[in-house]
């Protein structure tokens, strides 16, 4: 007669190890990022992620649900330097230089892949990933449109002059972060994407940012990269 436990001992060493969903959907999110939604198979989801096939579609429906939660994912933890840098109390001059300068750093790190996940997304897809499409195209939009927000506040205060175009200086320094993200996926270090932040801030607005709110307002100069 065997003893107390030892059936249970056996089935316990016999289950399968626990799915851990969050460390399948970063190494989804990771595949998505290196080859986009197209080019990443479900072959290579299922692999990558150590999971089953009926596994896979128990936790997260299908292939586009799945791409939905890691591009979520990836907006999120990008969000924190993001807003941060938008956020900080400072001069708009001066967090606009910042906030690229993170960029440059974040799109070259040698331990993820190159580029933004997020600039790069389903921006040219086929006519039945039209929903996934827009939906990249909403979170950059709602990039953007933090940008042009901060940049709203700093005409209010006095740190842009009055005329300033806050949406149109908005779509140039997201163009300027885009292009960043493209040269890094060919390869370009963050000294070259640093050298292109610098240049970028020459297309500051001219002035001296006083208005009838804040009149004596300095603009910093920038003379190097904001560490």
């Amino acid at each position: 007669m065997e003893a107390p436990g030892k059936n249970d001992s056996k089935r316990a060493r016999g289950r399968p190890k626990k799915f851990d969903r969050g460390v399948a959907l970063e190494r989804a999110m990771r595949l998505f990022w290196e080859h986009g939604y197209e080019g990443t198979t479900f072959d290579q989801l299922i692999e990558a992620m150590s999971i089953s096939p009926s596994s896979f579609y128990n936790a997260f429906g299908s292939k586009e649900r799945l791409y939905e939660e890691a591009i979520s994912l990836y907006l999120a933890r990008s969000s924190e330097w993001f807003m941060a840098a938008l956020a900080a109390g400072t001069h708009a001059r001066v967090a606009f230089h910042a906030l690229l300068s993170a960029a440059a750093r974040q799109f070259t790190e040698r331990d993820r892949p190159a580029g933004c996940m997020l600039s790069l997304a389903c921006t040219s897809v086929s006519p039945a990933l039209d929903p996934l499409r827009d939906l990249a195209a909403g979170m950059r939009r709602s990039a953007q449109q933090a940008m042009a927000d901060r940049l709203r506040r700093a005409i209010e205060s006095g740190e842009l002059p009055e005329d300033t175009d806050a949406e149109a200086l908005a779509g140039f320094y997201a163009a300027v972060s885009r292009g960043m993200a493209v040269l890094a996926r060919d390869g370009a270090s963050y000294e070259e994407l640093q050298g292109i932040v610098d240049l970028s801030m020459r297309a500051w607005p001219n002035g001296d940012g006083r208005t009838r709110k804040n009149r004596g307002s300095a603009v910093p100069n920038l003379e190097a990269p904001t560490s």
